[in-house]
């Protein structure tokens, strides 16, 4: 968590991006870290978080992480949650809270309420479309023999 920490505020006073750190441990050893790059690379994506579990999904050449344990400076956000979970990090360890975060002006309050709305209701609308057609993907993945479940 030190080192999670520490890219955190190296990242602010560098200039780099938000003040945000993260780190991934396997087997007791550091193997992947990030800090937010939003605003450095315009990647609204480059979170910490999601910087952090794509270098360690590479240099195990997994996409799985199970057994992998990821600390990060502050409660992750609704994307980095997800991603946690796609990844299958065995546990998370956070220091700030997300109510820590909304007080310097990262607030995720709004996405955790858009996601409870229907799809109409959501301030950018959600509109389905062209269902039929799209289901051509999933009964081709369906049919697959030799795909790989995630």
């Amino acid at each position: 968590m030190a080192r999670a920490i520490q890219l955190s505020i190296e990242n602010v006073r560098s200039g780099r991006g938000g003040p945000f750190g993260c780190v991934i441990v396997k087997d007791g050893a550091i193997i992947a870290e990030g800090a937010n790059q939003v605003t450095l690379t315009n990647d609204p994506t480059a979170h910490a978080e999601v910087l952090a579990i794509r270098q360690a999904a590479s240099k195990l050449g997994s996409f799985e992480l199970n057994g992998c344990e990821l600390y990060t400076s502050c409660e992750p956000c609704p994307m980095c949650l997800g991603a946690i979970y796609w990844a299958r990090l065995s546990r998370v360890y956070f220091g700030n809270t997300a109510a820590d975060a909304s007080k310097i002006g990262f607030d995720d309050s709004l996405i955790y309420r858009e996601i409870a709305q229907s799809h109409t209701q959501r301030a950018i609308p959600m509109i389905q479309m062209m269902r039929e057609e799209a289901l051509a993907a999933f009964r081709a993945w369906q049919e697959k023999p030799d795909k790989i479940i995630y």
